[in-house]
């Protein structure tokens, strides 16, 4: 049996007397496009947080490529080809934005990759050109809008070359050209476009969204959380005529 390219296995976090996830458990295919959707507060930020090293489980582990990596340091975690993006930017303000991507193509996991791409101005440049704002690369940081600085924050995760991709809302302040924008350079990274592998193979990817218009388009599942436990995982079709879903999430608006 082939093991999961990525395993959750019964995480949970506590923060005081509030349980932001609870005993939650799922698998992620190596091709998979998954979507983490559910109220404001239901632990799915804290979720990718616990994936990715910023916070340690109370209990529960998190395999990748049949590796136990729980509890492993961020830096590590990404040089093992899982890159996040945050709701909350923290961009070097004062540095202009293709300095901001070309941070991320010094990682060793990047550089291990550099063959293909001789100058890491090159790169940087490539990742800013995916995430739609090379034309503004010698700006500062500090210039940007919140939709703008949305975008940089992709094209900073996706310098490091990950085969996982977690994306915390990516259409959050984007106009609706740029976040049909967004959705099409998500698409074709995925496929295996320009910051696909080396290889053809594009990364996996999670990706948590209000906007369920545009991330039914682009996920192949949708996992549902509720006050920190999964009550739904199916097909985007399956999802949206769940009773438990309708009544938890979509019927509080979500659009």
């Amino acid at each position: 049996m082939t093991e999961p390219f990525l395993e959750v296995r019964d995480l949970r976090k506590d923060f005081g007397g509030l349980t932001a996830t609870n005993n939650v458990s799922f698998k992620l295919g190596r091709r998979e496009v998954l979507g983490l959707i559910g109220p404001n507060g239901a632990g799915k930020t804290t979720l990718l947080r616990l994936i990715t090293g910023i916070l340690k489980p109370d209990a529960g582990s998190v395999t990748f490529k049949g590796e136990n990596i729980t509890g492993k340091k961020t830096w590590d975690i990404v040089n093992r080809g899982i890159a996040p993006t945050f709701q909350n930017m923290r961009p070097f303000r004062r540095l202009p934005i293709i300095a901001n991507v070309m941070v991320s193509c010094l990682s060793p996991r990047s550089m291990k990759r550099g063959e293909w791409v001789k100058k890491v101005e090159a790169k940087a440049m490539d990742a800013l050109e995916f995430a739609g704002i090379s034309d503004m690369a010698l700006e500062k940081a500090s210039t940007l809008s919140q939709g703008d600085l949305k975008r940089l924050e992709v094209a900073r995760a996706v310098a490091t070359d990950p085969e996982l991709l977690l994306l915390d809302e990516p259409f959050g302040g984007l106009s609706p050209a740029e976040t049909d924008l967004m959705a099409k350079s998500i698409t074709r990274l995925h496929k295996g476009g320009r910051f696909g592998r080396l290889h053809s193979e594009g990364p996996a990817m999670i990706i948590i969204e209000h906007k369920l218009h545009w991330l039914m388009k682009i996920v192949d599942r949708i996992v549902v959380l509720d006050f920190g436990t999964i009550i739904a995982d199916g097909t985007p079709e399956q999802i949206v005529s769940n009773p438990e879903v309708i009544a938890a999430y979509l019927g509080q608006g979500g659009d």
